[in-house]
């Protein structure tokens, strides 16, 4: 795709005593003068989220924020999904994080996020994790405080100190220290959830393959090593490679695979994967999914390191595995590296620099031979490794070296050291630390010089905003927390909200046309209402007087356009009226289509319905090449067929270009079809979304009492107020921020045995007029 978004701002501020930043100067009102100094170059955001490419997890939000804090000067690379263009000009990085909150609260409160809408440009769909402030800190990240007697904080660094009291050891604390057989260290279905594992039943597993190993399993259970390696396709990550050993270590599968979509990045210096080796290459995904499943006794137990990504991109469904990177287990949720583990437990050296790209056979192997060895010894065994103390001893030890090797170039020595490659990620915390500056974090939990403070749950969000207000200018790196409050979150809240928002994009997205003859053509009716989009079912109302059809669309966009081009037509030798129904949840919706039409995230975008299933997007992206500045095509598909529908979305780089093209493309015929046109609705990141909501909650509504009904209605007039108030938080505090902060807002979804939610992101650079616009 290509990438657009340009930001205008200020330089990062100087450094004052000790490394901290000196307090930012406030930038004179736009248009001060003529006398004004000249602007300095500022730095921009440019990022191509749209469509399919628009869900982000967890490790490219921490790369990008990684990248923005600390820059090229401290081996940070730029984001795979986006680019930051001078990020030595950024003033600093500001995080809004709105615990518990998902998607599904910003859009059920899209009215009431005036200042959030209207402000970013750039919107990601964010894959939900159960403990998000310490993924978003990275591996390494001490974020949960534990009460000592004394109420102190207790942190694992500490506990590490303690190297006589082995019951500190967060693997004797998880499993005990008696040995045990291979069956109690098979993740439950709880910890597959929790660890996003492909599982049975989840929606978000359609379509994947289960191994159906099925069988009881036993201490004498065969142990399997799998690893995949994964190359950036415009799908997203898809296997390139698949590598399984047995029990012996021998290798029974290590076959190249060619991906579906084309490759958009072959990542060769970790998947090892050039385009010369897949050019030959014929297997296919299925083929591998086949071949596994022959080769899997029905009592298998896979073993793996992380070995949910490897399940994800093989879309197969296993129900017993062993993952050794929570089998090693490390406190807060901290994982060790493979590479690390290898060398510290097994004494083997992988992934060494001299070759090219991991070898997924090198690392299954040492995956299954780190479980066979934790199976065999026990952990208190594996306790006495003290494998926290070897890391620190292996990480100090690089940075040794590392200062050894500047200082005599002339360096600050202590401030500009590298990050030691290699090594388990460090958290920002240790990253901004070790170049001098000191992270911010402000909410129900505070960080102080000697890490978190015991949380505060009478801490309100007006006082969270005057300390930010106070403390921000001063940090180039913040995390600030707003909270709605935890009776607001609950999974019981939750279920309603899905249920509400459900409910209300299928009214929205339904439309009533009519009255018809008696005997009237269904087949007419279903084939011009058909040109509008995608419909998902379509019935005949016979309880009045004359007959109506009630049609059910899959997008948002396609169900407007039917009532702004078909009200009053002929349509099967009928003049008739087409409208939505008529209901609570309705009554706001030509408020709710005006303000979605002036949505900044789209701007520039049109929706294009009439399309013939039988073009392909090669066909299409020729068939629209001549429309001026013409910047992605995006042809949405059926999440379950894999079928792409009857219409597509065009962004343009103006919004004057999508103006002019839409007075072109209307009436225009393609290939024997008329198309029909309209400004889109539904951001670029909300396709799959919508469609998941749509199918989830179609047409299951239940009856709801009167008393109930109006609980309901005061406790959501009570939220909306919260939710107002939390946006004017954010204004005020965004408004504070100096011009060229990056600011990213983060809805961080909910994902828990109660259920799943997709998290939303929010993300530009501050420019002069207070939004991050191109």
């Amino acid at each position: 795709m290509v990438k657009a978004g340009c930001v205008n701002g200020l330089k990062r501020p100087a450094e004052g005593a000790g490394g901290r930043p000196a307090p930012r100067k406030r930038r004179k009102a736009a248009g001060g003068g003529r006398g004004s100094a000249p602007e300095e170059k500022s730095s921009c955001l440019s990022a191509a989220l749209f469509g399919e490419d628009c869900e982000i997890s967890r490790d490219q939000l921490y790369e990008l924020l990684k990248y923005a804090a600390l820059g090229k000067c401290h081996n940070a690379t730029q984001p795979s999904w986006c680019r930051i263009y001078r990020q030595s000009h950024l003033a600093g990085v500001v995080v809004i994080v709105l615990p518990e909150m998902s998607q599904l609260h910003f859009y059920k409160f899209y009215l009431q996020f005036k200042h959030l809408r209207r402000v970013f440009r750039h919107r990601f769909t964010l894959t939900p994790s159960a403990n998000f402030l310490a993924s978003l800190y990275g591996e390494g990240a001490n974020l949960k405080p534990q009460n000592t007697a004394q109420g102190l904080t207790s942190t694992s660094s500490e506990c590490i100190s303690k190297g006589a009291d082995s019951q500190c050891d967060p693997i004797i604390q998880k499993y005990g220290g008696k040995k045990r057989g291979l069956t109690s260290y098979i993740l439950t279905l709880e910890e597959q959830k929790k660890n996003d594992y492909p599982t049975k039943g989840s929606p978000r597993c359609n379509g994947y393959v289960c191994t159906e190993c099925n069988q009881q399993r036993t201490d004498s259970s065969p142990l399997f090593g799998l690893d995949c390696e994964m190359c950036l396709t415009a799908k997203g990550n898809e296997v390139t490679r698949v590598s399984l050993v047995d029990a012996q270590g021998q290798c029974l599968l290590n076959e190249l695979v060619r991906p579906e979509s084309t490759v958009v990045h072959y990542r060769t210096r970790f998947s090892g994967i050039t385009r010369e080796m897949l050019l030959p290459v014929k297997t296919r995904l299925s083929d591998i999914q086949t071949r596994l499943k022959k080769m899997l006794p029905r009592d298998a137990v896979l073993v793996g390191h992380s070995l949910n990504n490897d399940l994800q991109a093989l879309e197969m469904i296993h129900p017993s595995v062993i993952d050794t990177s929570l089998l090693f287990a490390r406190s807060e949720g901290r994982r060790f590296r493979l590479k690390f583990l290898a060398k510290a437990v097994l004494g083997k050296e992988i992934q060494c620099e001299q070759k090219l790209g991991h070898d997924p056979a090198e690392d299954a192997r040492a995956a299954l031979e780190l479980a066979q060895f934790f199976i065999e010894q026990g952990p208190a065994k594996v306790a006495e490794l003290n494998l926290e103390m070897l890391l620190t001893t292996e990480k100090l030890a690089e940075v040794s070296q590392k200062r050894a090797a500047l200082q005599p170039q002339g360096y600050r020595g202590q401030q500009q050291l590298n990050e030691p490659p290699h090594l388990s990620k460090p958290c920002f915390v240790e990253c901004l630390q070790v170049t001098g500056q000191k992270p911010l974090l402000l909410g129900r939990q505070e960080l102080d010089s000697s890490g978190l403070c015991q949380s505060n749950l009478s801490t309100s969000n007006r006082q969270i905003l005057q300390k930010a207000l106070e403390d921000v200018p001063l940090s180039t790196f913040s995390i600030i927390q707003f909270s709605l409050g935890p009776e607001n979150v609950s999974s019981h809240h939750l279920a309603e909200l899905c249920e509400k928002v459900g409910s209300k994009l299928t009214d929205m997205m339904t439309i009533y046309a009519g009255p018809f003859e008696e005997g009237f053509c269904l087949k007419s009716v279903k084939k011009e209402f058909g040109r509008c989009g995608p419909i998902q079912s379509l019935t005949v109302v016979t309880e009045t007087y004359q007959p109506y059809v009630c049609i059910q669309y899959e997008v948002l966009e396609a169900a407007q356009l039917a009532v702004e081009s078909l009200n009053g037509a002929e349509v099967a030798g009928s003049c008739i009226k087409v409208q939505r129904p008529i209901a609570a949840a309705t009554l706001d919706c030509d408020v709710l289509i005006q303000e979605l039409e002036l949505d900044v995230e789209n701007e520039g975008v049109i929706y294009v319905a009439g399309l013939k299933k039988s073009l392909t997007e090669k066909d299409l992206q020729e068939e629209f090449s001549q429309l001026k500045d013409l910047e992605t095509l995006f042809l949405p598909k059926d999440l379950q067929s894999g079928k792409h529908q009857n219409c597509c979305f065009l962004k343009f780089q103006t919004s004057q270009s999508a103006v002019d093209a839409l007075e072109v493309i209307n009436g225009w015929t393609m290939k024997g079809s008329r198309l029909r046109s309209r400004n889109a609705l539904a951001s670029g990141h909300l396709w799959r979304w919508i469609w998941q909501m749509n199918h989830s909650n179609g047409n299951q509504r239940r009856t709801i009492s009167y008393k109930k009904m109006q609980q309901l209605s005061d406790s959501e007039q009570d939220l909306k107020k919260k939710v107002q108030k939390l946006d004017h938080h954010i204004k005020k505090l965004y408004r504070s921020l100096q011009n060229n902060t990056l600011c990213v807002v983060l809805f961080p979804g909910v994902n828990s045995t109660c259920g799943s939610q997709s998290g939303l992101g929010l993300m530009g650079i501050k420019d002069d007029g207070g939004r991050s616009a191109c």
